[in-house]
């Protein structure tokens, strides 16, 4: 049984890593000490995504699942039938309209935009365009802590395009760091031909 120990880590890093470990070791039984409630239960819906069982106990303030594969095998839908049987084609486009995810505490929010980016990394596909606009250049520009996953979408095929208007503004046009600049037209052209359009 593979063992593994995130209890030191917050969400999204045990479900991710969970999941790098699920696909590596196909048919294995892992056991995942995680550290709360919420790691717990994301952990156990992943396992039962991915067609394992899942148990947990709690071990002091830790909890520890076994996850072990269950019989058979999950019925899987390529994005291709996804997308004829819902109707659904076009480029996947995320907008980031700030440098923070949902309405809040403004730090928090930063935290949770930090944890999507670096997410991404781990889905497949990957989207076709993420487009940054106002407060949002802050990511794509000197100082940012997600330079590093944002150069590794680009190296994997995403496009990452900021807006030369708000680069203008934020006086920032000359500290791009990744991807390129673009302009309104093409964002609104993008957004309208949209196949998915996301908003974190």
């Amino acid at each position: 049984m593979i063992k593994l120990d995130y209890s030191q880590h917050q969400c999204p890093y045990p479900v991710v890593e969970t999941r790098k470990q699920i696909l590596a070791n196909p048919g294995q039984a892992l056991e995942v000490l995680v550290g709360d409630q919420a790691g717990r239960d994301n952990v156990s819906r992943l396992a039962e995504k991915m067609n394992y069982q899942a148990s947990a106990e709690a071990v002091g303030t830790n909890f520890r699942l076994k996850l072990t594969p269950a019989e058979g095998e999950t019925e899987t839908t390529t994005p291709s039938e996804t997308e004829s049987a819902v109707g659904v084609s076009g480029k996947t486009v995320i907008y980031c309209g700030s440098n923070r995810m949902g309405n809040g505490d403004d730090e928090f929010g930063r935290v949770l935009m930090r944890n999507f980016l670096t997410t991404l990394l781990e889905m497949d596909p990957l989207p076709d365009i993420i487009l940054f606009v106002n407060s949002g250049i802050d990511l794509t520009t000197e100082g940012s802590d997600v330079l590093e996953a944002l150069q590794t979408l680009v190296s994997r095929g995403v496009d990452i395009a900021s807006c030369g208007l708000c680069l203008d503004f934020y006086q920032k046009k000359d500290q791009l760091q990744v991807g390129r600049t673009t302009n309104m037209f093409e964002m609104v052209e993008v957004q309208c031909q949209a196949g998915r359009l996301i908003c974190p």
